[in-house]
């Protein structure tokens, strides 16, 4: 790799091209788009239990609506291994890469840093509209919170940015693991003992009964009307402003500063010989799905205790989650080329054109299936037929995304965030003039 910057990927600036515009379609960096739309399909994959089970569901497969069967908990264990986390930190990385690149041609076109800021501004306000209106999985405002953060960074070198992502995220990573499984030891070390097993069993019970009641409270309340899935929604305001946009913060940051150095470094140019990409590439994700397999193991074999489930989940996985997104992406690169020339990959690289669209459009689709005043299939289907779900939902991404820029130039939020951005309205049909 080599520390350049705008020499990796200089835009050209015409004297009859605008000083504040957004990218044309000649602009785009292809592979970009092709691994932006299998990340937004992947989400999807990963988020669908949050959409139509209970929170604690997404990670606890008892907590399911009727209850799990092995093959629910079996099928809980291929998406731990294959899909949790793995698309959400690919779509960060590529956060990264777009934020870099989107401020490269600012500054090619005389604008400066203010410029993203407003943009991410102007994301953020989406990102809050989607917590409290629509759903409360937003990603958006925890990425514009950090990708704020982020712009402080972007004068440092592509390889310090780099350095410090990895070593950052590879601490925490370490740093939660290590923290997680010692205190899960002290409290399996305590209940073994004699005088204190039935104590400690019984509070085991106990959390986890307090866990299903919950569980079946937000049931009750996302099988009801819009009004009383707001008034839920806002009375959680305080704890989502205090904690929601910090939880994963560090994480979100460093990702966001190795998606910048991987753009400047080439990643996405072709700088990097294909067969290093390949090496690198199948090191880190073979080893990352073993290991995943190996703790999601755990809790499927002993019966998904919910403390050792939440320690599997929320930190035993997390450094084998890493490893296969980053091995993912590095072979990604290498097909993309290739592969968004395919009819299928076209349709791919459409849909991440218009990931910002099908992200939203996603969850806006998501409220009448599985909300009471909708279809109220909330806490009804397992997690095959919430597949189901996800495979018509893929269908519809893959299937809209190429016709409509076929018609028009951009996604419809995508238009309206670059029109919000640059404080004017853009062409959006194709037929209409520059």
């Amino acid at each position: 790799m080599t520390d350049s910057t705008a020499a990796t990927f200089a835009v050209p600036v015409t004297p009859d091209q605008p000083q504040r515009a957004p990218a044309a379609s000649a602009e785009r960096i292809v592979s970009l788009d092709f691994i932006r739309g299998i990340a937004v399909l992947g989400i999807l994959f990963a988020n669908i239990v949050a959409f139509g089970q209970p929170e604690i569901a997404y990670l606890w497969p008892p907590a399911l609506g009727a209850g799990a069967t092995r093959l629910d908990e079996t099928f809980w264990l291929f998406q731990f291994v294959f899909i949790d986390e793995k698309f959400r930190v690919l779509f960060v990385l590529l956060f990264g890469a777009g934020l870099y690149l989107f401020t490269e041609r600012a500054w090619a076109r005389g604008d400066g840093r203010g410029l993203q800021a407003r943009r991410l501004l102007i994301l953020l306000l989406f990102g809050l509209m989607h917590y409290f209106l629509i759903w409360i999985g937003d990603i958006l405002s925890l990425y514009a919170v950090w990708g704020l953060v982020a712009l402080s960074t972007m004068k440092w070198k592509a390889k310090t940015q780099l350095r410090v992502g990895i070593a950052i995220i590879v601490i925490k990573s370490l740093g939660m693991t290590a923290l997680a499984t010692m205190s899960y030891t002290a409290a399996n070390v305590s209940a073994a003992a004699e005088t204190t097993s039935a104590a400690a069993r019984a509070q085991i019970a106990q959390v986890e009964t307090e866990a299903l009641a919950e569980a079946r409270k937000e049931t009750v309340v996302y099988q009801g009307s819009y009004a009383a899935i707001l008034a839920d929604r806002l009375s959680e305001a305080g704890k989502f402003l205090r904690a929601g946009l910090l939880t994963g913060g560090a994480e979100t940051f460093c990702l966001v500063l190795i998606g910048m150095a991987l753009y400047r470094l080439g990643l996405f140019s072709g700088a990097v010989e294909a067969t290093r990409l390949r090496r690198w590439g199948w090191s880190l994700l073979i080893p990352g799905l073993l290991l995943a397999a190996v703790a999601g193991y755990w809790p499927w074999a002993t019966g998904f205790g919910l403390t050792k489930t939440i320690l599997v989940f929320s930190s035993l996985g997390k450094l084998p989650h890493l490893l296969t997104a980053f091995g993912l992406l590095f072979l990604l690169v290498v097909w993309a080329p290739n592969a968004a020339q395919t009819p299928l990959g076209q349709r791919f690289a459409a849909a991440g054109r218009m990931a910002f669209s099908n992200y939203l459009g996603t969850s806006l689709l998501m409220m009448p299936i599985f909300h009471g005043w909708g279809l109220g299939l909330y806490g009804e289907l397992n997690r095959i037929e919430l597949f189901g779900v996800v495979l018509c939902v893929w269908a519809l991404m893959l299937g809209w995304s190429k016709p409509w820029l076929a018609r028009f130039r951009y996604g419809p939020l995508e238009w309206l965030w670059r029109c919000l951005t640059y404080g004017k309205r853009f062409p959006f049909r194709r037929a209409e003039a520059d």
